[in-house]
């Protein structure tokens, strides 16, 4: 199975840039986007259809705002909106899918970069995520959780990491907070098959920035530990040009 997750800032925006080109050569069988920034009925599903796929979204309910999304060429035998968390919830933060005895997860983690308290309020998204993720387990083992996680977890996901002490993304009460996720029996599928530095997804923005290659690792897929035998590849895919985030697949066998 072929996963893409993408943060597309802005879905609408995204097909001005023929995404729905992209899409049909990219070809995933299952597609998790976050940052939608739409309601559905803003959302032209058929368009995807058209390509065989299914669209389940999570929308914000502040408008233009957050959202998450699964699309799928495989039928899901179940589909759970949220995390059960009204606070969370209501951002359009998580959606799941299940697929048999596996489960992939859309997630947009907050960013805390507009100050102390968005800061405040991706912590304790945080602290209710990883909970709810290993209690999930308990029932769903198999887990994709892919994303946007606005956290650098290593000093080789960032450039210059001397230099950002302090930032939001980098600091060490988030990484540490992946530190224990990673602990808990999930994996940096991206590291089991590349461990080279200055490979990012995001940067802040477009041209000289990525010229330099002056970006950050902040989208992932992370696997449950049962899954580390299925992996058979994860890549960035940096040629893509419909985001200030560039799409990021895994591959597992079936």
């Amino acid at each position: 199975m072929k996963i893409i997750s993408y943060n597309v800032n802005g879905i609408r925006a995204a097909l001005t840039k023929d995404f729905a080109g992209w899409l049909k050569e990219a070809d995933p069988d299952v597609l998790c986007l976050q940052e939608t920034k739409a309601q559905p009925d803003q959302v032209d599903t058929m368009l995807f259809a058209e390509m065989g796929y299914t669209t389940y979204l999570h929308s914000a309910e502040k408008k233009g705002y957050s959202g998450v999304a699964i699309l799928t060429k495989v039928a899901p035998d179940n589909v759970v909106i949220g995390m059960n968390h009204p606070r969370y919830d209501a951002e359009g933060r998580v959606i799941r899918a299940d697929f048999g005895d596996l489960s992939v997860i859309s997630v947009y983690i907050p960013s805390g970069s507009s100050g102390d308290e968005r800061q405040a309020f991706k912590m304790d998204f945080l602290e209710a995520f990883l909970p709810f993720i290993t209690e999930l387990r308990t029932t769903r083992p198999n887990l994709v959780v892919c994303g946007d996680y606005n956290i650098c977890h290593k000093p080789i996901d960032i450039n210059h990491p001397e230099r950002q002490i302090g930032v939001s993304g980098f600091l060490p009460e988030e990484r540490e907070w992946l530190d224990r996720y990673e602990a808990s029996g999930m994996i940096d599928s991206f590291r089991v098959f590349d461990s080279s530095p200055e490979k990012y997804s995001w940067w802040s923005y477009r041209g000289g920035a990525r010229f330099r290659n002056a970006g950050w690792r902040i989208d992932y897929h992370w696997v449950s530990e049962p899954l580390r035998n299925r992996l058979t590849n994860a890549e960035i895919l940096v040629d893509a040009v419909h985001s200030d985030h560039c799409p990021v697949t895994v591959e597992l066998s079936r």
